[in-house]
Parts: structure tokens; sequence; C-alpha cells
């Protein structure tokens, strides 16, 4: 091989491997938002659907969690995903409904009354519900709980007149729920969620819905430090990807990677639910007084709340979905319990 040979050889190899270089450090990066507190249950959630998506794809993926509303409020980050500026958002309720309204049938105040409604209902809907979500662009990854959604006041609540004399917190860009909260009689204040604490400290708001994890985490029960004791809505929530995300990914590892989703999804169900109820016995004794409501006044709250269904059917949600995720209820209800 004479020497100009041996020197094209040479260059030949050398950007051959350096290509070979800079296609190995390509990389799918794929961000997740979410409003969730760095460090809490949710975040952790996240946190090993990004360790085993990274171990089952390899180095062609980098996951990227941004906590804490980094990225906004979820409705603003739902659209940046629909933007492609980010490729995943961990949701609540909220956000998922606005993606597809249907999600809202499992918000509906005071149609559920325990975990185990919820599981029975949730597990036989959420196929619908998936489907529903794909078709707007979106591919649902796991189902998460937040807990269970109180009441919080400056004032103490005992009856749905005691809480329609207060200014109650609702999020802006919420319509839905601000809606909903019309339809009982509530006198609703739509406000970022940042604005909850100065607003709640002028004494310009005096009530909001929250779960109890979600309010000792931020110590507002502070500034509400009254809690009535009827179970308001059972919060929902899960994480979605793009499918023009999903699609990136390599379709012979979707399986796994569906699969290491809802088990992370599942992995720590029981504490988020276990750590809600602690949470107000921890709060208690920094304060929180729990407004006790005997069984005829939380008649009266089932009542208010089955009055409103007829206008939350086919508004707040599908009525085909309401109408399921009732009769999948009264299927529960009726069924024979384990002595």
């Amino acid at each position: 091989m004479t020497q100009q040979r041996r020197r094209v050889w040479m260059v030949t190899a050398l950007i051959l491997c350096v290509t070979a270089a800079a296609f190995a450090r390509q990389e799918m990066r794929l961000r997740i938002g979410t409003v969730v507190p760095r460090g809490s249950l949710w975040h952790d959630t996240l946190q090993y659907i990004a360790q085993d998506w990274q171990r089952i794809v390899g180095p062609g993926l980098r996951v990227v969690i941004h906590p804490d509303s980094q990225l906004g409020d979820e409705t603003s980050m739902v659209r940046k995903a629909r933007g492609g500026i980010i490729e995943a958002v961990g949701l609540s309720s909220v956000g998922l409904s606005r993606i597809d309204h249907s999600v809202a049938c499992l918000q509906v105040p005071m149609l559920l009354e325990s975990y185990e409604e919820l599981d029975y209902v949730r597990e036989r809907v959420a196929t619908d519900l998936e489907r529903r979500i794909e078709l707007r662009g979106f591919k649902v990854l796991h189902w998460a709980d937040g807990g269970w959604v109180y009441l919080f006041t400056r004032h103490g609540a005992r009856t749905p007149d005691d809480l329609r004399r207060l200014r109650m917190f609702t999020s802006a860009g919420d319509p839905d729920t601000e809606r909903l909260y019309k339809d009982f009689g509530f006198d609703v204040v739509p406000h970022s969620a940042t604005d909850l604490v100065p607003m709640l400290q002028a004494g310009k708001l005096e009530a909001f819905a929250m779960p109890p994890l979600f309010v000792q985490l931020q110590e507002l029960y502070k500034l509400a430090p009254n809690m009535t004791d009827v179970r308001w809505v059972p919060l929902v929530g899960g994480t979605v990807i793009t499918l023009t995300a999903w699609e990136r990914l390599p379709e012979s590892k979707h399986g796994a990677l569906l699969d290491a989703a809802r088990k992370a999804g599942d992995r720590l169900r029981a504490d988020i639910r276990r750590m809600g109820e602690a949470a107000v016995r921890e709060m208690q004794k920094r304060g929180l007084n729990v407004v006790p409501v005997d069984a005829a006044t939380r008649r009266l709250w089932q009542a208010e709340a089955d009055n409103a269904y007829p206008k939350l059917r086919g508004t707040y949600c599908p009525a085909d979905v309401f109408d399921k995720v009732r009769q999948l209820r009264d299927e529960y209800r009726a069924k024979p319990r384990t002595p």
C-alpha cells in the first residue's frame, strides 16, 4: 500500500469512527413535566419509570423529570406536549380532563365513597378512557391516586350552606371544575395555584378542596385550619406520553416499557393512600380541626350531590361514561360482602 493510499485509508477510517461515535451519542430525550413536589411519592413513581425505561432502551434514551410545576400548570404542560416542547406529563384528573373529559367521570363529587369502589370502577372503564385519550394524541402509561379530596376552610364549614358563604379557590384555566362548583352554588374565585397562599393570607380566599397530603406538604392547614369530614372526590391521575414520542421509542420494547410504567404506578399506590390518612392525623397534632359531620348532615351533602348529577351528566363529563361509572358503582355495592 502506497503512502498516499495509506493516508486516504486512515482518513476514511477516522471519518467512519467519528461518524459512528456521533451516532452512538445520539439519544432520544424524553422530558416529563409535572406539578408534583420533588421527593414526593408521585415524583418517586416517575423516577422509577425513568430508571426502568433507561434500562430497557439503553443508552439511546435519556429521561428528564421536571417536577414542582417547573414547566407551568397542568393545562400549560398539556399544551406544551401537544406542541412537541415536552414528550410526557404526569397529571391529575384536571390535566387529564384537558385531554379528554371522560376522566372527569371518576371525579364526580360523592359518586364514589371508597377506594374499593374506585378500584372496581376504574379497572372496568380504564380501557375505554385510554382509547378516548389515545384518539386525542396521547397514550396512558399508568393510572395514579392523589388521595381523597376534602374541603379546607379558614372558618369551619359543616353543611353545604356553610361552604356557600365562603369564597372558594379553584384553579384558573379549569373551567370544568369552576362550573362544577357553581352548579353546587359555591362562590368560586379562579386563580393561579401560586396565588392560593397570598390570597388566603389576605383573607380574599376562605376555602379550597385538596387532598390532605398536598395540604400537609404545603402547610396550607396553617392558613385554613378546618377540614370538613366529608370525602368529596378521589383524586385520580396518571402519566401520559404523546403518540409521536411513543412511536419514536423502539417498537420491540413497547410491551416492556408499558409494563414497567404500569408496575411503577401500582408500586406506591398503597403508600399514597396510607400517607393521605396519616397526613390528617399529623396535621391534627399541629392544630388542624376536623369538623365532624353526623349522619343526618352527611345525607344532606349526598342529597346536594345527587341533585347536581343531572346537570353534570353530559356537561362535566360524557353521559355514556357517567352512566357506566354509576352502573359499575351500583354493581359493586350490590355484591355480597365477605364477613
